[in-house]
C-alpha cells in the first residue's frame, strides 16, 4: 500500500527561536507513523525582520522534505494563509502556527479522525492561556457572533486544522478578497470533527498578532458572514415607529378625552417621526440590495460537490 502524503503548512513571522523547535517535534511525530504516511513541511516566511528566514534555510539544506516560501512583504494574515494553502498539493494538509501553541502531537489524533471518514478536523481549544482581557473578549465575541452569523462557525478554533485534498481543491475556487478563513471552511459544510486540547503558553516572546489585527479579523468575520449590521437600520426604524405610535396615542387620547388643545406643530412632530421610520426602513432595504450585489461580486460557488461516482 502506497503511503499517504501530508503537507504541514507553517507560517512564520518573527519566529526564529521556534522554527527548529516545531521542526524537531514534527519529525518525532512522523517517525511514529512513517509506515503509513510521508510528509513535507512548508514554511512561509511572512517577511520577518529577524533571523527567521536564515533558520528556515538551514533546515531546508539538511532536509529535502522541508520547503519554504518567502513572501515579498508582510501580508494580512488571512491573505497569507490563502497563499500557504495554495502551495500544499498532497493528500492531506495540516495548517498550524509556528509558536508551539498548536501542539504538533495533536496531528496523530487529527489523522485518526480523518481515517474515520472526516474531511475537516479542527483542533479546538478547551482552555486558553491568555490574559484576562483577551480571554474574555474572545468568549464574548464568539457568543455574539453565534447569534448574528449566517454561517455556523465553530467556536474556540484557530487555524490549526487538517483538511482533505478534496476540501483544499474547493477552497482554492473561492475568490473573495476580504477573507475570514475559518468562516470560509465552515461554509463549505464538509464532514467535520474536533480534537480538543489545552492551549499552552508561548515559549518565546509575545504574540505578534496585535489588537489592530484582531479587530480587523473580527470585522471580516462579522461583515463576511452576517447581515446583522444591515438589519440595525430596520431595528432603529421599527423602534422609532413604536415610539411615534405611542406619542400619537398619547396626544390623541389627551385631545379627545381630556380636551387638551394641541397646536399643529405637535401633530406634525408625530408625522415627522413616521417619516423617520420610513427613512430608516428604506435605508435598510437599500443596504440589503447592496449586500446582495456585494455577495454576487465575491463569486462564491452556490453549491459544492462533496462526492462523485463513476466520474
Amino acid at each position: 500500500m502506497s503511503k499517504k502524503l501530508i503537507s504541514i503548512v507553517i507560517p512564520a513571522y518573527r519566529e526564529e527561536k521556534n522554527i527548529s523547535l516545531i521542526y524537531k517535534e514534527i519529525k518525532k511525530i512522523f517517525s511514529k507513523i512513517s509506515e503509513k504516511y510521508n510528509y513535507e513541511i512548508i514554511y512561509i516566511n511572512d517577511w520577518s525582520l529577524d533571523n527567521t528566514w536564515d533558520e528556515i534555510v538551514k533546515i531546508c539544506i539538511d532536509d529535502k522534505n522541508v520547503k519554504w516560501i518567502n513572501l515579498s512583504r508582510n501580508f494580512w494574515h488571512q491573505w497569507a494563509i490563502s497563499s500557504w494553502l495554495n502551495n500544499a498539493k498532497w493528500d492531506l494538509v495540516v495548517s498550524m502556527d509556528c509558536d508551539m501553541q498548536d501542539p504538533p502531537s495533536l496531528i496523530i489524533e487529527m489523522i485518526k479522525k480523518w481515517e474515520e471518514g472526516y474531511e475537516v478536523v479542527y483542533a479546538r481549544r478547551i482552555n486558553r492561556n491568555d490574559n484576562f482581557v483577551k480571554k474574555y473578549t474572545a468568549i464574548l465575541y464568539y457568543k455574539f457572533h453565534s447569534k448574528i452569523s449566517d454561517t455556523d462557525i465553530p467556536r474556540n478554533v484557530g487555524d490549526f486544522r487538517l483538511i482533505d485534498k478534496k476540501v483544499l481543491k474547493e477552497f482554492i475556487k473561492l475568490s473573495e478578497k476580504d477573507r475570514y478563513i475559518r468562516g470560509m471552511f465552515a461554509r463549505m459544510w464538509f464532514k467535520t470533527a474536533f480534537v480538543n486540547f489545552n492551549r499552552p503558553e508561548r515559549i518565546y516572546w509575545e504574540t505578534w498578532y496585535t489588537w489592530k489585527k484582531m479587530i480587523k479579523l473580527a470585522m471580516d468575520w462579522i461583515l463576511n458572514f452576517s447581515t446583522f449590521p444591515l438589519k440595525i437600520w430596520a431595528i432603529i426604524g421599527f423602534f422609532i415607529m413604536f415610539i411615534s405610535f405611542l406619542f400619537f396615542c398619547y396626544i390623541f387620547i389627551d385631545a379627545v378625552f381630556n380636551k387638551v388643545p394641541y397646536p399643529l406643530y405637535k401633530w406634525l412632530s408625530v408625522i415627522w417621526f413616521w417619516f423617520m421610520w420610513l427613512q430608516f426602513v428604506f435605508m435598510w432595504i437599500m443596504w440589503e440590495y447592496i449586500w446582495r450585489i456585494y455577495n454576487e461580486t465575491r463569486d462564491r460557488p452556490i453549491y459544492i460537490e462533496s462526492e462523485k461516482i463513476n466520474f
